[in-house]
């Protein structure tokens, strides 16, 4: 099961297709869905939980918790809106894009995808751009 929850006036507008695409790309990398709740925010509240739960002071796009069990995919992925519409600005990409490629990027997290050094980095934009392909959005 996936769960959208909001704190601040952005909704996804198509949160049955993003769904569905999650749900493929945790299955192509042989995987299990289990229980995903996404939480989108504003940049306050995630720098809040960086501080305490990650003891990091600064900005970030998303938090992963990462609750997998075996293969069977469970988490909370916490979104600021904020930093996607500065990123997507940053990198010249359109607001939805970036907010998807975020989406994706957590759930790449629990597959085991680690962005930790430039060769991880480099793994881990690949395997977005592979799941970006698989979305089809109208």
């Amino acid at each position: 099961m996936i769960d959208f929850n909001y704190t601040t006036d952005f909704r996804l507008d198509n949160e049955a297709i993003i769904s569905y695409w999650i749900r493929g790309v945790i299955e192509e990398l042989g995987f299990e869905m289990g229980d995903i709740m996404y939480h989108f925010c504003d940049d306050e509240a995630l720098h809040k939980l960086n501080v305490e739960f990650l003891d990091h002071d600064t900005y970030t796009d998303i938090i992963s918790f990462d609750y997998t069990l075996g293969k069977q995919i469970h988490g909370e992925i916490y979104i600021s809106v904020d930093r996607v519409t500065e990123n997507a600005q940053t990198y010249s990409q359109s607001f939805e894009n970036e907010m998807y490629r975020v989406i994706i990027h957590g759930i790449l997290h629990y597959c085991g995808f680690k962005d930790e050094t430039d060769l991880q980095q480099k793994e881990m934009r690949a395997k977005e751009d592979w799941a970006l392909s698989r979305l089809t959005v109208d």
